[in-house]
């Protein structure tokens, strides 16, 4: 009887980038098990990358295929797009999820910023979600389906102190991407922002101590860290032609923490 349910996102072509770990890897495996076939971007690390589309290529009919790729460079990020076409039947591109991202985890205030930190977490963080952003509207499938979604944070909310480079880079992304979706007008393809809370990744863990984990977890009403699989299945829902009528919005996923 399941197998006479339709997949929503059957056939269509998805780009996460970071995908191999974290939130990124939840997200790859979620759409993957709404049918979409899968290009996993990573940027260093190829058999966490190799594990997540194995999994995908064992355990669903969709497929996954792996593509490393600078998201900061934009020759790079054209070359991922063209493996994702490629790789699928020329099928065009049908979702981006921009899931890379860094964080500085040493928490500086703003004057102990060193600005290569300051550099690093813009170009990967704002110039990578742009360059991704912009090959996206210029190649994702259009008159329906067509989705951009970025990660960003719900500290964009929050403006804790130690995180004014990471919230910089993530405002800006909010921003783009709110104008973005203006821009898109009668293409079909929406544009939002998913901006999860604290979620119990290795990039939240970094830097961190069992103090500042349990004052995290304090202040949250729901009393935990968020894990993974609270971010995916939200980012599946814009994914789908159900999601439609969500766009040009940030949606913030924390539990209520903010």
């Amino acid at each position: 009887m399941a197998d006479s349910i339709p997949l929503p996102l059957k056939d269509r072509v998805a780009i996460v980038t970071g995908g191999s770990r974290g939130i990124g890897r939840a997200i790859a495996l979620h759409l993957a098990s709404l049918g979409a076939n899968l290009v996993i971007n990573y940027s260093s690390n190829p058999a966490q990358a190799d594990l997540v589309a194995s999994q995908i290529n064992s355990a669903s009919a969709s497929r996954a295929i792996t593509v490393r790729a600078d998201i900061s460079d934009p020759a790079q990020v054209k070359s991922l797009f063209d493996s994702a076409e490629s790789a699928f039947n020329s099928s065009p591109v049908h979702i981006l999820v921009n899931s890379a991202g860094v964080l500085d985890s040493k928490y500086p205030t703003l004057a102990n910023t060193a600005l290569e930190d300051f550099d690093n977490i813009f170009n990967v963080n704002a110039r990578g979600a742009f360059l991704c952003c912009r090959e996206a509207a210029n190649r994702i499938k259009r008159g329906g389906g067509g989705r951009i979604i970025c990660l960003t944070t719900s500290l964009v909310a929050d403006l804790r102190p130690g995180f004014a480079a990471y919230v910089g880079s993530k405002a800006a992304v909010e921003s783009m991407v709110k104008i973005l979706a203006k821009e898109l007008k009668g293409t079909g393809i929406t544009a939002n922002c998913v901006a999860p809370g604290p979620i119990a990744t290795d990039m939240f863990f970094a830097g961190m101590t069992e103090e500042m984990i349990k004052r995290v977890v304090d202040e949250s009403p729901l009393g935990r860290l968020g894990e993974t699989e609270d971010v995916a299945p939200l980012v599946g829902f814009l994914a789908t032609d159900a999601g439609e009528w969500v766009n040009g919005q940030i949606i913030r996923v924390n539990g209520g923490y903010v």
